[in-house]
């Protein structure tokens, strides 16, 4: 019986050969579907595919593609369509400054990419702008968003990818912890810039013996306790921030007052500011902003957008309008939690994600911000997606939670060009293991996944691949 190693590197190079050259044989059917996901070693993992020519429109393969899967993070490029379809790609988001009164306000405008030397820039504009005057007051609002606690509850506490979420935010609401330890540690907690990296005074830091990281909140200070087993003789590390107006009202009293100017402690404002604005800081436009989410896979941007763009008052609301802006295109079959892919109860099949990236609008918007051979990171050269030497082009976005691996995009090859949407999950497991950072098994098994995402991109763009069968909605 052949070996499953055997069988899927028979089954990769039947999918990679180039074309049959005249007087050479002809090259064996590319493995269907069903074939190679069969191969795959993924246990009882579920598969949704669906693969449509970008030419005639016509689905070149399918599997599985009314299934509802978890998408992961490759829902940020519903994210990424749905927020340039209602804020324009030209949006900004504005950091502003007010004096009102005898108040210095800072307040966010909900800009995702807001930095410490960004930040410092505008203290310094800040501290020229008012002059002689000295505020009794500095407060600072975060207003321009709703409050999101966690993006994704019950993920583990310290994981930096989950941090809050308000209209004030600031090196994407993280902060950068450092340590030594010799007979004891010593812990430093910075808002690392690249130029500025000032101390966050909001935020301390302890160690502890045993158990996972603590976390606690008094007086609007955020205290993190940190296993001392898992410290080497030093390292860092960044953490989220749960409280980030006060963090971001430190930090900018910190840098105003390297410019000459002293403000008060910071306070948290509830109410919108209507003073008189003397500084501001525009974001780059959205475009620019979508790009480095979907390279990165920034969850704090996903989430910003999608609240900013429905305009609603909590995160499942939010989600919920974006479902209901795909049922208006005619895309059905999609179940959102949110923006960012995190929660693990997001679902959506493969046809709903692969038709709507096939419309010539999204592919427009969509495919200059995605990717080249994204699956490279985990599998090297064996990703086989950058389009040269005859191997495909693939532009597309990554997704993974535990035991969930998708892809989702653009793919080009043998005059031939697809848009694409591969989910797989293993649902059961996933279950077991959320808010488990990689349990044991999971790296395994999302490489023996992203294997499987290449082979079935690579068979979609053969010139033999045939015309798969869908309900006729697809």
């Amino acid at each position: 019986m052949m070996k499953r190693r055997e069988f899927l590197l028979a089954a990769s190079a039947a999918v990679m050969a180039g074309p049959a050259g005249a007087g050479r044989p002809r090259r064996r059917p590319a493995p269907s579907v069903a074939q190679l996901f069969a191969g795959a070693g993924l246990g009882n993992a579920s598969l949704g595919f669906a693969a449509i020519d970008l030419g005639p429109g016509a689905v070149l393969q399918a599997e599985g593609a009314e299934l509802a899967l978890p998408p992961a993070s490759t829902l940020k490029t519903v994210t990424a369509l749905y927020a340039l379809d209602r804020l324009g790609p030209q949006h900004r988001f504005t950091t502003r400054v007010l004096r009102e009164g005898d108040t210095l306000v800072l307040a966010g405008g909900g800009d995702p990419a807001l930095d410490t030397d960004a930040l410092a820039v505008l203290a310094a504009e800040t501290a020229q702008a008012v002059g002689d005057w000295r505020p009794l007051r500095f407060a600072v609002w975060g207003g321009a968003l709703p409050q999101v606690e966690e993006i994704a509850p019950g993920q583990a506490a310290h994981l930096a990818y989950n941090p809050s979420v308000s209209g004030m935010i600031l090196n994407y609401n993280r902060v950068y912890l450092g340590w030594r330890c010799e007979a004891d540690c010593t812990l430093d907690l910075q808002a690392r810039g690249s130029a500025q990296s000032p101390r966050a005074w909001t935020i301390s830091a302890g160690t502890k013996s045993g158990g996972g990281f603590g976390h606690s909140v008094a007086e609007g200070r955020e205290h993190w306790q940190v296993p001392r087993a898992g410290l080497g003789r030093s390292g860092s590390r960044w953490l989220p921030v749960r409280r980030p107006e006060a963090y971001a009202g430190d930090v900018f009293q910190t840098l105003a007052r390297a410019q000459g100017l002293p403000l008060p402690a910071p306070e948290v404002a509830h109410m919108p500011p209507a003073g008189v604005e003397i500084a501001r800081l525009d974001s780059a436009p959205l475009t620019v902003l979508l790009r480095g989410m979907l390279e990165h896979s920034t969850n704090l941007t996903a989430e910003v957008v999608g609240l900013a763009a429905s305009g609603a008052m909590s995160q499942a609301d939010s989600a919920r309008a974006m479902g209901e802006w795909l049922a208006a295109a005619g895309i059905t079959g999609a179940v959102l939690a949110d923006h960012s892919g995190m929660s693990p109860q997001n679902r959506i099949t493969a046809q709903a994600l692969a038709r709507l990236l096939a419309r010539p609008q999204a592919r427009a918007a969509l495919r200059p911000l995605l990717n080249t051979d994204p699956l490279r990171e985990v599998l090297g050269e064996a990703a086989q997606g950058h389009g040269r030497n005859g191997a495909p082009l693939v532009q597309a976005k990554t997704g993974t939670l535990n035991f969930v691996s998708c892809l989702a995009g653009y793919a080009a090859a043998e005059g031939r060009e697809i848009a694409f949407a591969t989910l797989m999950a293993d649902e059961p497991r996933l279950a077991a293991t959320t808010g488990q950072d990689w349990p044991q098994g999971s790296l395994a098994w999302v490489k023996r996944a992203k294997l499987l995402q290449r082979d079935l991109v690579a068979a979609s763009l053969r010139d033999d691949a045939a015309p798969a069968a869908l309900p006729p909605e697809i």
